[in-house]
């Protein structure tokens, strides 16, 4: 399989604190990678530097080879990573289908005036829009909550809402920071079936995740981070044999 994430010597600094520490590694192509490691160690910061959100102090970051190091977000998710974030960013008081349009809208090109004036641009985006709702709606199995506000689902369903919203612009490489966060282990097991929905649909999963058993029977790779440096890298039952990666993650790290 070919390589589609390069992150390569990626540095991020607050102040004096680094947060992460010259990190490396590649995801390839078609596979599930987890990212693990205790609370503080740099995970969500890393997602943030892939996303566009921060800018590394050091280091590059390449998707399928292209140097996007430093773009803002809106132009990472428009080159192809969409994600996810650890605490569920939904617009609570819209149904989830206006939800799924907004998370289109980087995708279109059509300004105040063609909204105006009802333009062929307007007209033909708003059925591409319309059409993809219906798409991801089908694909997240949420057509049944098709009008009801975004708040009043099931957390469970929230979850796979913001994974919805992610996917509305087709993205290559998809980032899921926690999410099973907050939800039982039955609920945990319909999140699961969809990423792996996900991968299956061509697209390349990177996840974080606290939930061992889930990383365990779910990743092809994973990557451990502590106090913003990777300890270890391999498949999951590799690593979790490491006595650094049981020490560092205080014996969670269990087949």
């Amino acid at each position: 399989m070919s390589v589609i994430l390069e992150v390569d010597g990626v540095t991020k600094r607050f102040g004096g604190l680094v947060a992460v520490n010259k990190v490396d590694f590649t995801v390839e192509e078609g596979s599930i990678l987890g990212l693990i490691g205790p609370n503080g160690a740099g995970k969500s910061t890393l997602f943030n530097l892939i996303g566009g959100a921060y800018r590394p102090d050091e280091g590059r970051i390449r998707l399928d080879g292209k140097d996007i190091t430093g773009w803002p977000p809106h132009r990472v998710a428009r080159e192809g990573i969409g994600r996810t974030f650890q605490t569920t960013a939904l617009f609570q008081e819209l149904p989830v289908y206006l939800n799924l349009a907004i998370g289109y809208r980087m995708k279109t090109r059509s300004h105040i005036l063609d909204v105006i004036f009802r333009t062929p641009r307007a007209r033909r985006e708003q059925k591409e829009i319309t059409q993809r709702v219906m798409e991801v709606l089908a694909f997240t199995g949420l057509a049944e909550y098709f009008d009801r506000l975004a708040g009043s689902i099931p957390q469970e369903a929230q979850k796979r809402l913001a994974i919805g919203i992610a996917l509305m612009g087709r993205p290559r490489l998809l980032l899921l920071d926690e999410p099973t966060g907050g939800v039982g282990p039955e609920e945990t097991g319909r999140i699961i079936d969809l990423i792996r929905k996900v991968r299956e649909a061509g697209i390349t999963v990177c996840v974080i995740e606290h939930k061992m058993k889930m990383v365990m029977g779910l990743v092809d790779r994973l990557v451990v981070l502590n106090f913003g440096v990777k300890i270890a890298e391999g498949p999951p039952q590799e690593v979790c044999s490491d006595p650094a990666v049981i020490e560092a993650y205080l014996g969670e790290c269990i087949a």
